[in-house]
């Protein structure tokens, strides 16, 4: 048995003391392993989720448009690409690091796509490639940098956001701006692609189909190496509030224009992100290595590996949202990954409930804390309000939850030494 190897089975002797049989105990036992862990200071979703309730009733009753099918139909336009960045930025925050480049990149990604697919008339594909090939490149050219001297991740990406900054500026060129074809794909994809209801309601049915088996598979590999393992009056329980939650959505945005296919598109990345996080050993290794470097290393986690794949995929995933910002706007300027970008996607990953000390969160937490900023954005505009207001509830948002994660963390430590 290797290092690893053992390791995990240390790790899963310790799960099975913590919860051993509880969850067999049908939904009464599930809610009191939920009552523990949030006891035990393990708050998960769940502030981030009340707080979103209380954000939507708040502007709801100031504004009774807020929660209409129309502007929610906008808001899920307006998550997908600050969105698609913050899923990068989980998962450096995993590994207990920062980029603070990912705006820059992003933009840099939108030029490189409106010059190569515009004035080099290169095909959409390899234009595609291009511009999240230089994602790729400089997140492997972060991650050598950081593992091969040491150099701090909050050095390295501080000088990425002015280089590539000023490497944007000079691919737009004096021009500053590039409009892309309104016929295009790229805007008919960010702009004009809607789900019809039928298929909405097939994919919703599909999900919920798919998330049981699979719920119901982990349960029984569970079971058969004696750990704790959800119950079957579990699995239906979330089955179903899961087809209730998604049915209702995709009817009431289909009121409208439906769901659109670019916010599809983003859930996509968070899903196949969160398996990969949670159902693969690399994943394991993610979490191993933001919660200790040295114990993960002790495990035979090859950790500079972890660090390098973690970079190049923030900074893709970066590059990624760049390309689907410019697409909603037709045209990709020198103000083009500026502005708020990047404190947006650093704030949407912390609020969504990923940790700044590493070692927790998921690839939902992208999901829930761009819907949360994106919803308080929403909202003010529908007030009328100016954005200076925007960005003083969105800092006192994200202190809250801050604060919320350090007390959470000091509450595990203490039941930890108990």
């Amino acid at each position: 048995m290797s290092n690893y190897d053992a390791r995990t089975s240390t790790v899963a002797a310790a799960d099975l003391q913590d919860e051993r049989l509880i969850q067999h105990q049908g939904i009464g036992g599930a809610l009191k392993a939920f009552g523990a862990r949030v006891r035990g200071g393990d708050l998960g979703s769940l502030p981030v989720i009340v707080g979103l309730v209380i954000i939507w009733a708040i502007f709801q009753m100031l504004n009774p448009i807020f929660l209409s099918s129309t502007n929610l139909v906008n808001l899920a336009l307006q998550c997908a690409a600050g969105g698609t960045i913050a899923i990068g930025i989980v998962l450096v925050l995993l590994l207990g690091e920062i980029d603070l480049s990912v705006g820059s990149v992003s933009g840099l990604a939108a030029a490189v796509l409106a010059v190569s697919f515009v004035q080099l008339q290169w095909p959409l594909l390899l234009a595609l490639g291009a511009a999240i090939g230089i994602g790729v490149l400089i997140g492997l050219f972060y991650g050598l940098l950081y593992t091969r001297f040491g150099v701090p991740s909050f050095v390295i990406t501080l000088a990425g956001l002015l280089g590539f900054l000023g490497l944007q500026l000079w691919v737009l060129g004096d021009t500053g701006t590039i409009n892309f074809p309104f016929d295009s794909w790229l805007v008919q994809f960010a702009q004009q692609m809607f789900l019809p209801a039928w298929l909405s309601y097939v994919l919703v049915a599909l999900t919920v189909v798919v998330y049981a088996w699979q719920s119901w598979s982990h349960a029984r590999r569970r079971e058969a190496a004696n750990l704790s393992s959800t119950s079957l009056a579990g699995i239906a329980v979330r089955s179903v509030a899961l087809l209730v939650l998604l049915g209702v959505s995709a009817w009431y945005l289909s009121l409208t224009r439906g769901v659109p296919v670019m916010f599809l598109f983003f859930l996509v990345l968070v899903v196949v992100m969160n398996f990969f996080l949670t159902r693969t050993r690399w994943g394991r290794a993610v979490y191993a290595v933001g919660g200790s470097v040295e114990a993960a290393r002790r495990a035979g986690i090859r950790v500079k590996r972890i660090y390098i794949s973690v970079f190049i995929l923030c900074s893709t995933f970066a590059a990624v949202g760049g390309i689907l910002a410019a697409s909603r706007l037709a045209a990709a300027n020198q103000s083009s990954g500026t502005g708020d970008v990047n404190l947006n996607a650093i704030a949407a990953a912390v609020i969504g409930g990923a940790s700044l000390f590493g070692g927790r969160g998921s690839a939902f937490s992208a999901l829930l804390g761009v819907v949360v900023i994106q919803s308080i954005s929403s909202g003010l505009t529908l007030l009328n309000l100016d954005s200076s207001v925007r960005f003083m509830v969105t800092g006192a948002v994200l202190l809250l939850a801050v604060i919320i994660d350090s007390l959470s963390r000091r509450s595990r430590q203490v039941s930890g030494r108990a």
